[in-house]
């Protein structure tokens, strides 16, 4: 298939930035979203110009990485998968393509599509572990817990940070990257000791690093490639609530 690319390029933070077009031919339906991106980059170093500035790493829907806002949705026209599991198929031939980076305040764009990232690290820096010495590893069945508990646990720790959610929200709100954060801990045993100062801390360094609040449209939940519940948000302002009556 034939496709015509607007992508957005920008030399670096203080660039003003703006879209260009490209033209790219001979696209294979099953060729994946990065792929076709790859062979638009080869073309252009052919022709002595620059490519395409881009992030990605796995290319397995693991590291989130590949956080591209496609034609007016953060990673593409599909469901529950990151870019680089968007395939061609999803469009036609003769399609314009229109590529963004994320835009918020708090993921400034480092140079064409590639965002800085690192406010999640942050805010999982400041209270998203257990701070505690555990000594060896324990047998599986050491600390009892409920299946239904250890399901929902990893449901949240299914979270991979794409900042899918901060794109989706017309708020540019981390809540659900906050929220399932804390709730992959707060419902387990071992995250109980630490709870309050958890959810305290990573709320106010959300709040610090310039994320916007939740309105509860739900568009996080619909374009998170893992499907992360807006449940937990819940959970984490029960949490949050909680650690304030406690002072």
């Amino acid at each position: 298939m034939d496709l015509k690319l607007k992508i957005w390029k920008q030399k670096n933070p203080k660039d003003k930035g703006r879209f260009e077009t490209y033209n790219i031919a001979n696209i294979s339906p099953d060729c994946s979203f990065l792929e076709m991106i790859d062979i638009l980059n080869e073309q252009l170093i052919n022709e002595g110009k620059e490519p395409v500035a881009f992030d990605h790493d796995c290319r397995e829907g693991i590291c989130g990485m590949c956080s591209l806002y496609i034609n007016g949705r953060p990673h593409g026209p599909d469901d529950d998968i990151t870019t680089c599991q968007l395939h061609m198929r999803k469009f036609k031939h003769g399609d314009t393509i229109t590529i963004e980076p994320w835009r918020a305040a708090a993921f400034p764009v480092v140079k064409d599509l590639i965002i800085e990232r690192n406010a999640f690290d942050k805010i999982l820096q400041a209270g998203g572990f257990v701070s505690v010495n555990t000594g060896g590893v324990q047998d599986a069945n050491a600390i009892l817990i409920p299946h239904d508990t250890a399901e929902e646990a990893m449901d949240a720790a299914s979270c991979i940070g794409c900042g899918a959610c901060v794109a989706a929200c017309k708020n540019s709100s981390a809540m659900l990257f906050v929220a399932a954060k804390v709730s992959q801990l707060a419902v387990l045993p071992q995250g109980k000791i630490e709870a309050a100062a958890r959810v305290k801390n990573m709320i106010s360094k959300m709040d610090e690093l310039g994320f916007g609040g939740c309105t509860n449209t739900g568009a996080c939940e619909a374009e998170c490639p893992k499907s992360i519940s807006i449940s937990h948000i819940a959970r984490m302002n029960r949490e949050f609530l909680c650690a304030n009556i406690q002072d």
